[in-house]
């Protein structure tokens, strides 16, 4: 049988639900398998709470690393040693372990931490410790152990068929699995907040699916292009998603026409709202996600949330609600977003944007304008002509 690289993968939230954890645990390896399927001869299992993943020796454990770190209800990966569950076949894999790491790191100290997940294993856990340790220092003459604060910390989880030696934790970014809490269709623009509102739902585990508006001509084809590349970004994280393009610009056009310029802004994201709903009863959406963020832009007062959640009647979701701007630009660096959304593009946003913008409309005047405009026929007209692509992570 071929060498096999050993992974253990450790669920996050997911371990709290109870009677309905083999559910979300089963979600999780399907979803680890389908970004891994990429790779040949990959083994994916669940087993006493703890998910292996087991590939090719000569697969780059960092890449497997990578893929599977993005898994939401993913809390932490280690790249483990198999062995037998033997103290003495333990110890000998502890330190062939051990001389590995200082052969590529140079260590001097370390410290045992074992685990007896099986009950039934003839040596207590502090035992087992204490005689690992006392092999390698033995088998590694240049080690000492330091109980405060050790060059390697070497982790020891004995369970009843296999025990698994390893030394690091590789955080994963939790939350839960994808498909486990629905499907949502996220207002998705080219700037730095929509691309992580979509990526902190999906990280709550729903399904997303997206609609952009852009405004051609005024808006260039690499305005678009730029969209197209965060979108491939954020399926990097929640699986292949369908995204909607929509043309604004007939709406934008007729409202500047007809309606008080300092309205402009609230009317349009109405339109949005309602397109975007619309589309979203279509295809299985339960609710709408935007990236608005409390008091960022005029559009996004209290008051302008309020008038534009009245367009609509399905739940709205704004998971950057109450987050600073910099906390967003945090998370849209860490998940890669960032330098692709700070590319100076326009978007539909920018087109006919008002002076002086009202911050705190009223709805009786917002209806009063949308009354000397066919609402309706105007949405229509902009489903009828919008085009659909199919979005794959790079």
């Amino acid at each position: 049988m071929e060498d096999r690289n050993t992974f253990i993968v450790r669920c996050g939230e997911v371990a709290l639900k109870g009677l309905n954890k083999p559910y979300f645990e089963r979600m999780l390896v399907e979803r680890i398998k389908k970004v891994l399927k990429k790779f040949e001869n990959t083994e994916v299992k669940r087993h006493e709470g703890l998910i292996f993943v087991r590939t090719p020796e000569d697969l780059n454990s960092e890449m497997v690393i990578k893929e599977i770190s993005k898994v939401f209800g993913v809390a932490s990966i280690s790249p483990a040693v198999e062995t037998v569950s033997d103290i003495d076949e333990i110890g000998n894999a502890a330190v062939e372990y051990m001389l590995d790491i200082i052969n590529k790191r140079g260590i001097k100290t370390f410290k045992v931490n074992a685990k007896r997940a099986d009950k039934n294993f003839p040596v207590k856990s502090p035992e087992i410790g204490r005689i690992i340790g006392a092999k390698v220092l033995k088998g590694c003459k240049v080690l000492k152990v330091d109980v405060h604060n050790p060059e390697c910390m070497l982790f020891v989880d004995v369970r009843r068929d296999k025990s698994y030696i390893f030394e690091q934790k590789i955080s994963g970014f939790g939350g839960l699995p994808l498909g486990t809490n629905g499907k949502g269709m996220v207002l998705l623009s080219g700037g730095i907040d929509s691309p992580v509102a979509a990526w902190m739902m999906a990280k709550r585990g729903m399904l997303i699916e997206a609609v952009h508006f852009h405004s051609y001509p005024y808006t260039s084809e690499r305005a678009r292009e730029k969209v197209v590349d965060l979108a491939k970004l954020v399926a990097g994280y929640c699986g292949n998603f369908k995204m909607h393009i929509v043309n604004l610009l007939p709406i934008q056009e007729m409202i500047v026409q007809n309606c008080p310029e300092e309205e402009t802004t609230i009317l349009v994201r109405r339109f949005m709202m309602k397109i975007a709903e619309k589309i979203a009863l279509e295809t299985d959406c339960g609710m709408l996600i935007t990236g608005e963020n409390l008091g960022q832009v005029a559009s996004q007062t209290a008051e302008a949330l309020i008038v534009t959640d009245e367009s609509v009647k399905m739940p709205v979701m704004r998971p950057l609600i109450a987050l600073d701007k910099v906390d967003i630009m945090d998370i849209a660096k860490n998940i890669g977003t960032f330098e692709t959304s700070i590319l100076p593009y326009e978007d539909c946003c920018t087109v006919f944007l008002p002076k002086h913008p009202t911050t705190k409309p009223k709805l009786a005047k917002i209806l009063e304008s949308e009354g000397k405009i066919d609402v309706d026929k105007l949405i229509e007209d902009a489903i009828a002509i919008k085009e659909v692509i199919s979005i794959y992570p790079d």
